[in-house]
């Protein structure tokens, strides 16, 4: 089985959700990339998730919140606005931390769930992942992902480790 459609039984995306939003994406020429887990799994053994997440051009986030809301559900949060569609438990967010827009311009197509993506670089995913797994109001559950992620990279990339805190590296199982 191909990776999207495995990942679109496990979502219960009936409405080829991704697609449409990625399509909608590209067709009005909204910079984005895909950051998170999703985009560790462009560089390093896939782990299952539901979560796919992006950044947006911060000049484009409202004209891209108006076009996605024309076709899904669009929940504005502090840090992310979140679109789902009725016929799909894949949850996309939408980053709306600054810090990561910078991501944008060093992002390159990768392979994602047979999808060609922009995917941020290897050493903005893992400095997006510490700023994650050090924000102490995220769930532990999240932070635990975080810390995994972070793993999954230090081993495909272990030329980054020295950009990595130690208090994060003291937790990770060398």
């Amino acid at each position: 089985m191909e990776e999207l459609a495995f990942w679109k039984a496990v979502t219960l995306d009936r409405a080829d959700f991704l697609e449409q939003l990625v399509n909608t994406l590209n067709e009005n020429k909204v910079p984005y990339c895909v950051i998170g887990g999703v985009a560790v799994n462009a560089y390093t053994d896939p782990v299952l998730t539901l979560d796919f997440d992006i950044v947006i051009a911060v000049e484009e986030l409202e004209r891209a919140e108006k076009l996605l809301a024309e076709k899904f559900t669009v929940k504005r949060f502090p840090h992310s606005l979140n679109v789902e569609s009725p016929n799909s438990r894949l949850r996309v967010q939408i980053q709306l931390d600054p810090r990561y827009a910078s991501f944008l311009s060093r992002a390159t197509p990768q392979e994602v769930l047979n999808l060609v993506l922009p995917v941020a670089n290897p050493t903005d995913l893992l400095r997006g992942k510490v700023w994650a797994f050090l924000d102490d109001k995220r769930r532990p559950s999240k932070r635990q992902k975080d810390l995994v992620d972070i793993a999954r990279l230090l081993e495909e990339f272990p030329e980054l480790r020295a950009s990595v805190p130690r208090e994060i590296l003291s937790q990770l199982i060398t």
